[in-house]
Order: C-alpha cells, then structure tokens, then sequence
C-alpha cells in the first residue's frame, strides 16, 4: 500500500443518468478525474427552503488528484443543473501503487 494523501473523492448528486453521464464525461474529457462510478436509482432526503424534501437522484463517486479539486468544482457549478449541486470532497489515505499511479497518470 502506498500513501494516497495527493488524491480525493469527490461524491456528487445528479437529477438523473443523463445527467450524470453528461457531468461525468465533461470532467473525464478535460483530465479532471481518472474515474467517475455513477450509482442510481438513491433516494435523498434533505432540507430545502425551510421544509424536508426529497428527490430520486444518481450518486457520482469521483477519483482525482487534490490539484485538480479546484478546476473539478468550477466546472461542476459551471455546468450542474442544480443552484446548489453536492461538492464534497473525502480525502484518501492509502492505496495500491499501481491504482494510484494510473490514477495519477488519467488526470495529467
């Protein structure tokens, strides 16, 4: 195992598939993440204007570099369809060598 302290996961909600594959490919295009794993059909309940909501939505799981996070979240405002889209970023500790070094090498 090797220290993966230069990367992160980024997790973000989209509306639906097509829109998930549409962020995904975006951010996949200009080298901002190595991977984007889409997980459908997660139900979301959350606070919004004063009242609990829900909504049906698509999980993006994000896998790039810290130096990209800043360029990953002015395109995700950019281009999301939300006024406030999900943008959180968990960092990593470890992983093995040659993930992270392909990792490394799909956001260059």
């Amino acid at each position: 195992m090797k220290s993966a302290a230069k990367f992160a996961l980024v997790l973000v909600t989209a509306p639906n598939v097509k829109t998930a594959r549409k962020v995904a490919r975006n951010a996949l295009e200009v080298r901002l993440i190595a991977c984007a794993n889409l997980i459908p059909r997660i139900e979301s309940y959350y606070w919004w204007k004063g009242k609990i909501d829900f909504a049906s939505e698509v999980l993006l799981v994000m896998k790039t570099s810290t130096t990209k996070l800043s360029a990953l979240e002015a395109l995700i405002l950019e281009t999301h369809p939300y006024d406030t889209p999900e943008f959180l970023v968990l960092p990593l500790q470890r992983g093995t060598e040659r993930y992270l070094d392909w990792l490394q090498s799909s956001v260059t």
